[in-house]
């Protein structure tokens, strides 16, 4: 049984994401065809041994719901323990920060309850694969208060910490002035004895839609592929029962990712395409993100783009971006008219 209580904190806005969030949380953003953000962090928990992982959202948070379900694909819809999902009561009138003290304090009897005696608080837009039990050994070892995993010396937000002294900052913030787990590391006086986890694997920080576009890339290449997608360490998502992906006899497909259940009748180079995508006769698709039941038209050329979901981009229309400025069309949206960058 793991010592560990997983806690998701899901309220964070990123201004940068802010083309990807008009419909949905930062934690629901897809990621590597057939992902979101939150699988990531969610697994790392499960295949750290945590068996009990409450998430804490803010707003726009449905998709997300509608993704996590019971957490049947994390095995955590158990009968004691399993998966715990936290919307606010309110919202507290202060900068967000990771591990909001406010926020868990709506929540407070969960802390209590719990049987774990220490709790890895993460947020959702950390991409990687973390061992939190090596994090958690490391705490122990050293004795600290508070351990913060890094990745080359910059804070992945993540924290260790015992369930006591949580639930202490919890129920004192009014007196420490303390607002949250992260607002204690940074803060230089105080007497607790903060240290730091190096994780040392494929490590992505996507605050922004070049960080975003830049790291969905990489996992084109094997290394990042490969560190982030350990056969001992899966990553699991929401399962989705669709046929494979249909290539027409005048498709032509490098370097790319393609999710089960598209079409494919044009050319596709260095691209993610998701799942039920449909790329008609005779387009090219080059360094693009494709999100899910996105329609591409016959004749369409588009570098450098951002697909989000349920976007048409009608026949003959030519699209471009840049990879430090990458084109991107909101979930839903309709395009024909060129856009030169």
């Amino acid at each position: 049984m793991s010592r560990l209580l997983g806690v998701i904190d899901a309220a964070t806005v990123m201004g940068g994401l802010q083309d990807l969030t008009l419909n949905r949380s930062v934690a629901s953003i897809p990621f590597a065809g057939r992902y979101r953000f939150i699988d990531f962090v969610l697994s790392n928990m499960v295949n750290s041994g945590v068996s009990s992982v409450a998430i804490f959202p803010k707003h726009q948070y449905r998709s997300l719901m509608d993704h996590i379900g019971s957490g049947k694909n994390w095995d955590l819809d158990r009968k004691r323990d399993g998966l715990f999902f936290f919307p606010p009561y309110f919202e507290p009138n202060e900068t967000t920060s990771i591990g909001s003290f406010a926020r868990l304090e709506q929540h407070i009897e969960f802390f209590k309850r719990s049987h774990q005696d220490y709790v890895v608080i993460a947020n959702s837009y950390v991409i990687t694969n973390v061992d939190f039990e090596e994090a958690l050994a490391e705490h122990l070892i050293h004795d600290y208060d508070i351990t913060e995993i890094q990745h080359n010396g910059e804070s992945l937000e993540m924290y260790v910490l015992s369930k006591s002294l949580l639930v202490d900052l919890i129920e004192n913030r009014r007196n420490s002035q303390f607002i949250s787990v992260s607002d204690v590391v940074k803060q230089p006086l105080h007497s607790f004895n903060i240290g730091s986890y190096e994780h040392k694997s494929y490590t992505a920080i996507i605050d922004s839609i070049p960080a975003y576009f830049k790291h969905s890339m990489d996992l084109l290449g094997h290394a990042a592929w490969s560190q982030l997608f350990s056969s001992d360490r899966p990553i699991y998502t929401k399962v989705k029962d669709e046929p494979p992906t249909k290539y027409a006899s005048n498709a032509h497909v490098s370097d790319s990712m393609i999710a089960n259940g598209a079409s494919i009748e044009g050319t596709i180079e260095s691209s993610i395409v998701s799942r039920a995508v449909k790329i008609g006769k005779d387009s090219v698709v080059k360094n693009c993100i494709v999100m899910q039941k996105s329609q591409i038209g016959k004749g369409c050329t588009l570098e450098y783009v951002i697909l989000d979901k349920d976007v048409k981009v009608l026949d003959g229309t030519t699209l471009r971006g840049t990879a430090e400025k990458p084109l991107v069309l909101r979930k839903g949206s309709i395009r024909e008219a060129a856009v030169a960058q």
